[in-house]
């Protein structure tokens, strides 16, 4: 099938999802691939959430304008690596998982994750999204490290990046002000075991 195909308006986002799904890196229940044309308006709805945003940093609204740019300067920067984190069964996306921060000096990266809607949480699917990242990153990108932070009270991000190879190598004391009031953030990283 040919991408015209997939993204041809009026087909459906299903196919279209389930298509990119299966040219994506994928395990049994969930892939990570490229944004689609019908995962931008997700994604513009996730980057806005106040609520989640409580979980995993500060909250700033994005404007559309903004957000364009954001996404126009990813496609261009190679110092960014965007996925969208979709369900395979039905094929439909659910979060999205961003590489930035790249060192090459040090072989190094940030990772950044969020599962869109609450009801999807807890599910496992962003862990499994991040092991294949985390692998992606060791075969696709040479890394050598791969951090990541969460939020001290985030447990359940927490349980599912270590559950994904992610040891904690810290605490930021008060790093950052979210919902009213000071975070401790937990800093955590993964090290290639080939190396």
């Amino acid at each position: 099938m040919s991408a015209q195909a997939i993204f041809t308006p009026g087909s459906s986002s299903e196919s279209a999802a389930h298509t990119i799904s299966g040219v994506s890196l994928r395990d049994e229940l969930v892939s990570i691939g490229p944004v689609a044309p019908d995962d931008i308006g997700n994604l513009f709805l996730w980057l806005n959430d106040a609520q989640a945003a409580e979980t995993d940093m500060a909250f700033r609204p994005v404007d559309c304008l903004n957000f364009n740019d954001w996404l126009n300067q990813n496609i261009r920067q190679a110092a960014q690596v965007l996925f969208t984190i979709r369900l395979l069964q039905p094929a439909r996306a659910v979060g999205f998982l961003l590489f930035k921060n790249f060192n090459p000096s040090f072989r190094s990266a940030e990772v950044g994750l969020r599962i869109g809607q609450e009801a999807d949480r807890g599910k496992g699917y962003g862990g499994r999204a991040l092991a294949m990242a985390r692998d992606y990153g060791w075969n696709n990108l040479n890394l050598r490290r791969i951090t990541l932070t969460a939020f001290a009270g985030n447990k359940r991000a927490i349980a599912a990046y270590r559950r994904a190879g992610f040891g904690e190598e810290g605490v930021m004391q008060s790093a950052a002000f979210a919902g009213g009031q000071w975070q401790d953030v937990v800093m955590m990283a993964a090290l290639n075991p080939r190396e």
